[in-house]
């Protein structure tokens, strides 16, 4: 613990160090307090009754990365979700468009041109979501819209874009000038601030109401640190393929002949499958709110079989996810142009003959870890949504009343937590608050001062062993 406290002493030693870590929280203080200003024109308490009983929809899925912005409709309902869809959009472009992969590959200036086509289809994006949101407002019948009408529709629009165009410049200055990356630190502190609630709640039921027990609450912290430590240990893992280069001859100079590795990430994908997933899973909880699908009855209890909870979300939550694994995976690592790239260099994997051979050996090792990232990203997804929420497996049709009679309630059930660090969430605070350490740890250690981690140690200048 005394180490820890220095590493954060140290880190207002150091005068732009210090200067980046005010500069980013006072941008992330300027993003919760534009949390707090009501889009105009919409009557906010009708709009808290329409939201509370649509939760389990997809608006409490976006409200999630949106800090709580959707629940009180705020200038930042869009939140940062244009951006991050934008960015996925272009990332898969990459791969079908030519143009894009060229630019991919040209290095900082092509990167910079992608950034550019990224905010301009953001733009976009959110001035199409804000027209749908605000048409699908003047389309309730709970009267969430005060004056309906054009002049609501171009101010919700112009209201709402530019609050996502201001999250997005935030969140660019935020990587540019402060500490982490900026985006993602606006995901992870429009998360935490749930995190004074869910203390407050875990309290009430503990020592007010007595719903749960002592037992239950050390149970439920007891999983909640093992989760952050799976997730640790998962995320810093990966598979090291040795690769050796032969000793070239270049003019009267011998380049090569050094053994490395290539890393390859159990988690490659990190959240991006697991957003895939809840994102398509969310649609048809927020059909089922539809008054004609209502009508139709056999169409409303399908729809009701794969909402949140019901053993068939969960069925197809692992499958999508794992199968977004493979599918991002394949999209950001080509095992055929690895191994032609590792070739050209004179680089070659011992045992394994360059060239194809290559590429089916780092294809096999690189299924095998998706595979295994897959299940961690399931586990670690299910494991609070089934304490939270429970898992009716009692819904069943043939073994429905067994299961009702053998099942723990607790699990059929949940404990009722209403937490805001289901899996999805947790594992953005957990990437990002280690990103964010990492980066400045690495700060600190190159101003010679010590890190986070004991193994970090203090490197000393060269005149300091004088």
């Amino acid at each position: 613990m005394g180490k820890l406290l220095e590493a954060f002493a140290n880190i207002f030693r150091v005068p732009d160090l210090r200067k980046r870590l005010l500069f980013t929280l006072g941008l992330l203080a300027v993003y919760r307090l534009g949390g707090h200003i009501p889009t105009p024109g919409i009557n906010i308490q009708r709009w808290e009754e329409f939201f509370t009983s649509a939760s389990g929809s997809i608006f409490g899925f976006f409200d999630l990365f949106a800090g709580g912005n959707i629940r009180r409709l705020t200038i930042f309902a869009l939140g940062i979700m244009p951006y991050i869809t934008a960015s996925i959009i272009l990332q898969l472009l990459t791969v079908v468009v030519p143009t894009l992969e060229k630019l991919q590959k040209e290095g900082e200036l092509g990167r910079r041109k992608i950034t550019q086509w990224t905010r301009y289809l953001t733009i976009i994006l959110s001035i199409l979501q804000s027209f749908g949101i605000a048409q699908g407002l003047q389309s309730m019948q709970q009267g969430i819209v005060i004056n309906p009408g054009f002049g609501f529709v171009l101010l919700t629009i112009i209201s709402l874009t530019t609050g996502t165009a201001f999250i997005m410049w935030l969140g660019e200055q935020i990587s540019e000038r402060g500490v982490g990356n900026g985006m993602s630190l606006i995901i992870f502190t429009g998360i935490v601030v749930g995190l004074p609630n869910a203390i407050s709640n875990i309290y009430n039921n503990t020592f007010v109401t007595h719903e749960w027990s002592a037992l239950t609450l050390i149970v439920l912290l007891v999983m909640m640190v093992a989760v952050v430590a799976f997730i640790v240990l998962v995320e810093r893992g990966e598979r090291r393929i040795p690769v050796q280069y032969a000793k070239r001859v270049v003019g009267r100079r011998v380049m090569g002949g050094q053994s490395t590795h290539m890393p390859l990430k159990v988690n490659a994908g990190g959240v991006i499958p697991v957003i895939f997933a809840s994102s398509i899973l969310a649609f048809p909880a927020t059909l089922a709110q539809l008054p004609a699908i209502k009508n139709i009855a056999w169409l409303s209890n399908t729809l009701r079989s794969i909402q949140h909870g019901e053993p068939l979300y969960y069925v197809l939550f692992v499958a999508g996810i794992i199968f977004f694994c493979f599918f991002y995976v394949s999209i950001i690592f080509n095992p055929n142009e690895a191994a032609d790239n590792m070739r050209k260099y004179g680089g070659f994997i011992p045992g394994i003959r360059p060239g194809r051979n290559t590429a089916d050996y780092m294809n096999a090792i690189l299924t095998k870890i998706t595979v295994v990232g897959g299940i961690y990203l399931s586990i670690l997804c299910l494991i609070p949504d089934i304490m939270i929420s429970g898992i009716k497996l009692n819904h069943l049709a043939l073994v429905g009343n067994w299961m009702d009679r053998v099942v723990p309630r607790f699990l059929l059930e949940g404990l009722n937590v209403q937490f805001y660090f289901g899996g999805t969430s947790l594992l953005i605070v957990v990437g990002v608050a280690m990103d964010t350490i990492n980066q400045i740890e690495a700060q600190l250690i190159m101003r010679h001062y010590e890190g986070f981690t004991p193994r970090s140690g203090r490197i000393r200048g060269r005149r300091s062993s004088f």
